[in-house]
């Protein structure tokens, strides 16, 4: 997935880093921060130097490295343990050892980074690093749980061969998935924040026999953008798909399916379960009684869903030889899933590709009415080469006016739909 240059602009990360051998990825981490746009300052611990220099850091960040031997509180320094959390809108540890989670959970700060930690009042992210046993030792268990409780968000670690050979839990997670999760952080939206949102994509594969089908180019990608733009919004996401973006987060709510008559089955219970709603907040009115607004939950249909399936799947392979030098194949009308679904109580946008540029607004305005449905995002494709794309362009159609959203790499069209969504 194309992540644009300015998802995290003017946005401010501090990032500890400690005595790991998965220090190297946090290069990489890096890499991917200032690609997006933020601002990052290391702060190191005297460990971690032993794996990468402090040059390293510097090097990508264009920041001075913070540590035990240069803090300073001459006047207008910012370079101290106090400025440096002031200065930044998330602190991220990654790798975080067992011994400075169990510093951490107690509260200890005896170096440079522990002291940012202590000092910095909002919520930290930190993605550990260690030996399984050494996690899986009680206390460093009963060191999480606390951390848990006490303004930490922890990343969950891998199961993978680690540096000692052994194979288990404690890899530190990909700095790709740390990279989703800091940018849900910084990008959360109160509208959208635990708001339950289901997301279709990808073209439907409809069996002719067990090794042929009906499908079309239909990639995925818009929905899987749509998906990842809704993660980094706080919104509770559920993505149903015939594909997938290798680079979505990890913890994303995804159901692999194939053809339309699945993607109906799996979208009618998602759409029950979003429907009897979340506690998404609660505010103490003046009688002490918990008033619980319930967010109002929406559907995108991104999904391609073949318009014609063969009348008589068979089982098995069709044979040439039995079927002759002519074959044809006889075809019937599919089910139309946006008519079929319950949309009341759900707010419903879908999609719509057309190669007819005079007449494909009119044909997807009708969308609107003959589908019953909230809106309709309209893309406008030259040829079979516009599909699998990492640009998109996009009018959102709803029942009185047109909105244009522009040539964009995915992810930001995505954004941008959700901002005309939020209107609905």
């Amino acid at each position: 997935m194309l992540i644009p240059t300015d998802l995290l602009k003017d946005k401010k990360i501090l990032l500890g880093v400690t005595g790991s051998i998965a220090v190297y990825k946090s290069l990489e981490l890096v890499r991917l921060l200032t690609k997006a746009g933020a601002q990052v300052k290391v702060v190191m611990s005297e460990a971690a130097k032993k794996f990468v220099t402090p040059l390293s850091f510097e090097t990508l960040t264009s920041n001075q490295i913070l540590d035990d031997t240069n803090e300073s509180w001459t006047d207008n320094s910012n370079h101290n343990h106090i400025k440096a959390g002031e200065w930044a809108d998330l602190f991220l540890i990654a790798p975080a050892t067992a011994n400075t989670i169990a510093k951490l959970a107690n509260a200890i700060a005896d170096n440079m980074l522990s002291q940012c930690a202590l000092a910095y009042p909002h919520v930290k992210i930190i993605a550990p690093s260690a030996n399984t046993n050494m996690l899986e030792n009680p206390i460093t268990k009963a060191n999480l749980k606390m951390l848990g409780i006490a303004n930490y968000e922890i990343i969950d670690t891998q199961v993978k061969e680690l540096a000692c050979k052994s194979v288990g839990s404690g890899a530190m997670a990909e700095p790709q998935e740390i990279f989703w999760h800091c940018a849900k952080a910084l990008l959360k939206d109160e509208f959208w924040e635990d708001r339950r949102v289901i997301v279709t994509g990808g073209g439907t594969v409809e069996k002719i026999d067990d090794v042929r089908f009906i499908s079309n180019f239909s990639s995925g990608k818009m929905a899987s953008a749509l998906a990842a733009a809704l993660y980094c919004k706080g919104a509770d996401v559920n993505l149903i798909s015939t594909k997938f973006d290798k680079d979505l987060p990890q913890d994303l709510y995804k159901i692999d399916v194939e053809s339309s008559s699945e993607m109906l089955e799996y979208l009618t219970d998602s759409i029950r379960i979003a429907k009897k709603g979340k506690l998404s907040k609660a505010t103490l009115m003046r009688d002490e009684k918990i008033h619980i607004i319930q967010k109002k939950p929406y559907l995108f249909m991104a999904a391609a869903v073949s318009d014609y399936i063969a009348s008589y799947p068979q089982n098995g392979k069709l044979k040439k030889e039995s079927l002759g030098s002519e074959w044809d194949l006889k075809l019937k009308q599919n089910i139309d899933i946006l008519n079929s679904i319950d949309k009341n109580d759900i707010v419903t946008v879908g999609f719509k590709a057309e190669m007819d540029e005079k007449n494909g607004v009119a044909n997807a305005s009708k969308m609107i009415d003959k589908k019953g449905i909230d809106a309709v995002c309209l893309n406008i494709l030259k040829d079979s080469s516009s599909f699998g794309t990492d640009t998109n362009k996009i009018e959102f159609i709803l029942p009185d006016k047109i909105e244009s959203i522009p040539l964009l790499d995915k992810l930001s069209v995505a954004f941008k739909i959700l901002e005309h969504a939020k209107k609905l």
